[in-house]
């Protein structure tokens, strides 16, 4: 199995058509990584809302902002920390969807944060004024994959 650097980053610009670019290149790093096909779709989802969220709401869709995604490799997980300089964002003030009520008046959106915690493994989001915003994903290796990166 192909070992890339440990960590890798990638700068794109806030727009929806950035989307495709960022999900091939954590995709390609996931799989490389050793996670199986499913695991690389989740990974990708959860990165995907993660960066949907930053361009509707931290920067509004202003098309010319960037959103910077740095992923770190180790034998044992693969973290993916996703930085902006939008508006903060407070976890806590999200509240767990009613799945039934959400699917029941078929609402669009507003999952995005209950997908990434349900797909990953670690969620954690950092905010201080003056300093970039950052949403922390992790993703433990399957044991098999963690030995045969070895």
């Amino acid at each position: 199995m192909r070992r890339g650097p440990a960590t890798i980053s990638k700068t794109v610009l806030s727009r929806t058509d950035s989307l495709s670019e960022m999900r091939e290149f954590i995709a390609a790093l996931a799989r490389e990584s050793g996670f199986p096909d499913d695991e690389v779709a989740n990974i990708v989802l959860a990165v995907d809302e993660a960066c949907t969220n930053i361009i509707k709401h931290a920067y509004q869709y202003a098309p010319d902002k960037e959103i910077r995604v740095t992923v770190s490799r180790s034998s044992k997980a693969f973290e993916i920390r996703i930085e902006d300089d939008g508006r903060s964002f407070d976890p806590s003030a999200v509240h767990a969807p009613d799945l039934k009520e959400h699917l029941t008046h078929f609402r669009r959106g507003g999952l995005g944060v209950y997908l990434m915690k349900k797909l990953m493994d670690d969620v954690e989001y950092k905010f201080q004024p003056g300093k970039k915003n950052q949403v922390r994903l992790v993703k433990h290796l399957p044991s098999n994959a963690a030995a045969a990166r070895r």
